[in-house]
């Protein structure tokens, strides 16, 4: 049996679980729910945890796939890649400031949560320009041609 057929079976294992689980929320109604959310045991409980599993076997699968790759293809353009893209968070970290934030429910966000936050929003602009910028840079080549 390859791998392929074992994965498939286990998503529909995890599936139709998914699906009892919901079916079972949903009959609940929100009243049980609302009145099971203080309790230890809720009806949303066992959804969470498939969904923590499902995210741990992923995250598993993710990490042997991506260090099986690296080690059978080119790790010297991985490493460049990855080099690039610490680079792109550097920059954005240096370019970007952060101040204790205070939220409408009176809650605070601290200087470095808000610096971050910021490096990310910054990080991922420039990412979209790279790729639109190279989106068209491919259209024109391809005009030219």
């Amino acid at each position: 049996m390859t791998i392929h057929k074992i994965l498939k079976y286990l998503a529909l294992v995890i599936g139709v679980i998914g699906l009892i689980l919901l079916g079972r929320i949903i009959m609940a109604g929100d009243d049980a729910i609302e009145a099971s959310a203080s309790e230890q045991a809720s009806y949303l409980e066992p959804m969470m945890w498939l969904a923590y599993i499902v995210m741990a076997v992923i995250i598993v699968l993710v990490l042997f796939f991506v260090v099986k790759g690296l080690f059978r293809g080119n790790i010297k353009n991985t490493l460049i890649s990855v080099g690039a893209f610490l680079l792109i968070v550097v920059i954005a970290y240096v370019i970007t400031g952060g101040e204790a934030i205070t939220l409408r429910d009176g809650t605070t966000v601290s200087a470095n949560a808000s610096h971050w936050i910021s490096t990310g929003l910054v990080v991922f602009y420039i990412l979209a320009a790279i790729a639109v910028g190279a989106m068209v840079l491919s259209g024109i080549r391809k005009l030219i041609k």
